[in-house]
């Protein structure tokens, strides 16, 4: 995807982030930094848990669709996070599993003061299947002029 300006966004704006999957290492090598629970980072544990397998950390997922698809497109024009809303995991992710996430614009208003906009995106993650895995609002200040 090119790089789109934020004058060009408007509600209902709508990108398609295609899909990713995680090795079972991917799942333990975040974990381990971020997430160290048993049924993140070791297999053996996580067969026995409510998962019965490796699942990867909540936020991994988001992480990876964040650093290398919504920064790219958006990244220069940020100014400030505001507020993450309605985080919910709804299905575990496991290794291999294929993940795609659209990602919308539910609102954008106006900051006055300076000409600055706070958009308000919403995340949605998905199997292969359409089922919901997770999804996310985030509220991000951007220069209006980038």
């Amino acid at each position: 995807m090119e790089k789109i300006f934020i004058k060009e966004l408007f509600v209902n704006s709508t990108f398609d982030f295609e899909s990713v999957s995680v090795t079972e290492k991917d799942i333990i090598d975040f974990a381990e930094f971020f997430d160290p629970l048993d049924f993140h980072t070791n297999k053996e544990v996580a067969e026995k848990s409510i998962f019965k397998g490796l699942v990867t950390s909540g936020p991994h997922i988001f992480n990876i669709f964040y650093k290398t698809k919504w920064i790219p497109l958006f990244g220069d024009s940020v100014l400030a996070g505001l507020e993450i809303n309605s985080w919910k995991f709804l299905k575990p992710i496991y290794a291999n599993m294929k993940v795609f996430c659209k990602v919308s614009i539910s609102a954008i208003k106006l900051v006055k003061e300076n000409n600055n906009v706070a958009i308000k995106w919403h995340f949605d993650f998905t199997n292969e299947n359409g089922e919901s895995l997770q999804m996310l609002d985030m509220l991000i200040l951007h220069d209006a002029t980038k």
